[in-house]
């Protein structure tokens, strides 16, 4: 969890600190994930508004991380983004039913809030102000891979990092019942599947939804299965559950006419 100070905070993977509050000296909002930890499956990625309101997603209900994979092939659509309101304590549902819950963002005026589904390859957005308050709509759609994460830009454009690029392969895994059930039915094929997750890609999406440049490497030569992009000083960061290390890119070397068509090295720090 990232809340706004800056600060992150790691929940230990064991039943002790699922029942007792941790004391964060800066930020106690954190606690509130321990408390109720129980009540979720896969608490996947979160967002704090300035209000001090946190929302979270909650991957799957029926499978955790270690078979997060489990998810595509079933595509039972049972994701949520939840809100948090530290006024109170209570915890709502502010979206349901959506595949493979992911990464959450806010926008600069915080009038909405943007969850990515990484299996129906889409961002969704739920409106929280103004006339729309409570209505959802399509943010963006038909991405050119799985969104994972996803992250404001000093710009206002929004990155989403792609975990994997589609291909013929993955469309028929994730499209049709029987596919599913042949590569589930045998592990190998889990980890076949798995293993070729070897692209890099990453998105820049403007707040209206529209793609305004793609980078990638179709390869992945240097880095892969990137999980999460950050932008900072004309630079994106680049994180990934496949490397020991945190890839850099200058931004300052990409134009926009070539970011869309053209292979980008990632740097590793």
């Amino acid at each position: 969890m990232a809340p706004r100070s800056g600060l992150q905070f790691r929940i230990p993977p064991n039943s002790e600190a699922t029942r007792r509050a941790v004391q964060c000296s800066a930020v106690n909002r954190c606690r509130f994930f321990l408390n109720i930890f129980a009540d979720f499956r896969f608490a996947d990625a979160a967002i704090e508004a300035s209000d001090g309101t946190v929302y979270f997603s909650d991957a799957s209900a029926r499978f955790g991380f270690d078979r997060w994979f489990h998810d595509f092939f079933e595509s039972g659509a049972t994701g949520r983004l939840l809100r948090y309101d530290p006024r109170t304590g209570h915890t709502s549902v502010v979206l349901d039913h959506l595949g493979f819950a992911n990464g959450v963002a806010l926008p600069r005026d915080e009038a909405s809030v943007v969850v990515c589904e990484s299996s129906r390859f889409r961002c969704m957005k739920v409106w929280l102000k103004g006339e729309k308050a409570g209505q959802a709509e399509t943010f963006i759609d038909k991405l050119p891979g799985c969104p994972d994460n996803i992250r404001l830009g000093s710009d206002g454009y929004f990155w989403i990092a792609l975990i994997q690029m589609r291909s013929p392969w993955l469309d028929l895994i994730t499209r049709w019942t029987l596919a599913k059930r042949v590569v589930a039915t045998f592990p190998a094929l889990v980890e076949w599947s798995k293993s070729t997750m070897k692209g890099a890609m990453v998105a820049q999406v403007s707040e209206g939804g529209d793609i305004v440049r793609v980078l990638d490497d179709s390869q992945g030569k240097v880095i892969n299965f990137v999980t999460s992009v950050n932008e900072f000083n004309g630079d994106i960061f680049l994180g990934s559950l496949a490397t020991n290390f945190i890839g850099k890119l200058s931004l300052a070397q990409v134009t926009q006419e070539q970011g869309a068509a053209s292979e980008r090295r990632f740097i590793p720090e």
